[in-house]
């Protein structure tokens, strides 16, 4: 996003300032009138209950890319049978988006109450990367975008596509959306964000 919303600058002379923060915290933040035009959120719920609260812009929102879960390990481990077992790490279900998401995938596959692994849960994705990158735990669940080109970590388990849950990217402008806003977000859902986003280990959406 970072490079895009400066290619983008650099196109048009439009400036551009990028806040990051995990989408619960983004949305709670607009929804107490903190100042935003456009909103990138890893979470089709949040951005639903900020249309309830009529904060977006109607007719703006746009699906920007998608995501699929990893389970990932310590890179410096001697590769194993893979197991759902050991200390686990995921998000936090109940505040993050990811950590929801591998709680759907885990009851999926029907490990989630497993008697031999211990859930250690986390404050974001990223803090789930560092738990193993550490090996302060034997395995995490993370998006595939943040296990890509990590070199402290590697993916082990690549759950199959009926057990992912449907990871969207929802954008949308809000409300009070300034001048300039909207040829942001064209840009963003065209073909040249696409293959950017593609580089980073996200999916196209269909």
């Amino acid at each position: 996003m970072t490079a895009l919303s400066a290619r983008f600058t650099d196109r048009t002379g439009r400036p551009t300032r990028t806040v990051f923060a995990g989408s619960g915290d983004v949305a709670r933040q607009v929804l107490s009138g903190a100042p935003a035009d456009l909103l990138v959120l890893a979470d089709t719920e949040w951005m639903d209950r900020l249309a309830t609260a009529n904060v977006l812009r109607p007719g703006s929102r746009v699906d920007l890319a998608t995501n699929s879960l990893v389970v990932i390990a310590p890179a410096d481990r001697p590769p194993s049978t893979f197991a759902w077992q050991g200390r686990i790490a995921i998000g936090d279900p109940g505040s993050v988006p990811a950590g929801r998401y591998a709680r759907q995938m885990m009851q999926a596959l029907g490990v989630w109450d497993g008697g031999d692994m211990t859930l250690i849960t986390a404050a974001d994705v990223r803090a789930v990367r560092g738990f193993v990158a550490r090996g302060e735990v034997d395995l995490g669940v993370v998006y595939r975008s943040d296990a890509l080109g990590y070199d402290a970590v590697r993916v082990v388990a690549t759950p199959p596509p009926d057990v992912q849950p449907r990871i969207v990217y929802p954008a949308a402008l809000t409300t009070r959306a300034a001048e300039g806003a909207a040829g942001l977000m064209q840009f963003l859902a065209g073909a040249e964000a696409r293959e950017t986003f593609a580089r980073h280990g996200f999916g196209a959406v269909s």
